[in-house]
């Protein structure tokens, strides 16, 4: 089935405080989906009559365990068959699941499932008619959603930030803090068929990797002013060597932001997904300040 995935992101691009700016983006895609359950083509009508009058079915029923005396059950299957004796172009569809394309961890549930849509037995359909709809549960769909949407990689700003290389410097606190669509919580929707599925992703803070140097952020940064300078940060990073040996006289910094998800559906379906991990690599060009002390002379 081809399904609508919309998404919201909620940038964490701060704007002074630390609450993040609270810029939404959005993203529109199409998806594939395997539904877990779905009707499959069966005989025709004249065809199907035939193997229940003729006997056939029942035949086939005790070979595979059943009672001759079940004739009865296994014609209420095809609720009013004889209806269709005649028909050699109308066809009847089966109902099946497969466990194979449910994306839940549990039988029960798939049981239930497989139950739920199977109750209602082999559906037909006139020629000329669409086949009946197949149903993606909320598990699947809210899956198939959340594959079908690409995150936002952060971006970061820096301060200090001197000169024409906009250098900060060793053993200085390098403030830190997330910029543009970089995403602090991420909505994702779809709807397929009656079932509607929404998955929800959650950050709470940068995480950095510098190459000579620590970083420490509880949060997503906040930029650097004069007023907030007062105030502190919740991500900063010390280097403890400048920038001069590596290519282009820039210190690599690795930039991760790693997302807690949850999901629901109108089926009733819930759960959480695996944590999902965005990851680049930015560059900050570190200088050092030479200084040279020297001891007060004896003279008089």
């Amino acid at each position: 089935m081809q399904i609508s995935v919309s998404a919201e992101y909620v940038s964490a691009a701060a704007d002074g405080s630390s609450s993040g700016g609270g810029v939404v983006s959005s993203q529109a895609v199409t998806a594939s989906v395997h539904p877990v359950c779905w009707y499959e083509q069966d005989r025709t009508g004249a065809e199907v009559a035939e193997w229940l009058d003729s006997g056939q079915a029942t035949k086939e029923a005790s070979v595979h365990g059943g009672r001759p005396e079940n004739d009865g059950i296994i014609k209420g299957m095809y609720p009013d068959y004889g209806s269709y004796a005649e028909d050699t172009e109308g066809y009847w569809y089966r109902p099946w699941c497969d466990w194979e394309y449910y994306n839940g961890d549990d039988p029960m549930e798939f049981q239930k499932l497989f139950g739920q849509f199977t109750s209602n037995g082999p559906v037909y359909v006139p020629a000329g008619q669409a086949a009946p709809a197949p149903v993606i549960d909320g598990a699947t769909l809210a899956q198939a959603a959340w594959d079908a949407v690409t995150i936002p990689t952060a971006t970061i700003g820096y301060n200090p930030s001197y000169g024409s290389m906009r250098a900060t410097i060793v053993g200085m606190d390098t403030w830190v803090w997330a910029t543009g669509d970089t995403p602090k919580e991420v909505t994702v929707t779809a709807t397929a068929g009656a079932t509607t599925a929404t998955v929800t992703a959650t950050a709470k803070w940068l995480t950095l990797q510098p190459k000579d140097g620590t970083a420490k952020c509880t949060g997503f940064g906040i930029p650097w002013t004069e007023e907030n300078d007062a105030k502190g940060t919740d991500c900063k990073i010390i280097f403890n060597r400048s920038s001069a040996h590596f290519k282009d006289s820039v210190t690599p910094v690795d930039v991760k932001v790693n997302y807690a998800i949850t999901y629901s559906a109108t089926d009733g379906a819930t759960g959480t997904m695996d944590t999902h991990t965005t990851s680049t690599t930015t560059t900050i060009p570190v200088a050092e300040i030479q200084a040279l002390n020297t001891l007060p002379t004896k003279r008089p």
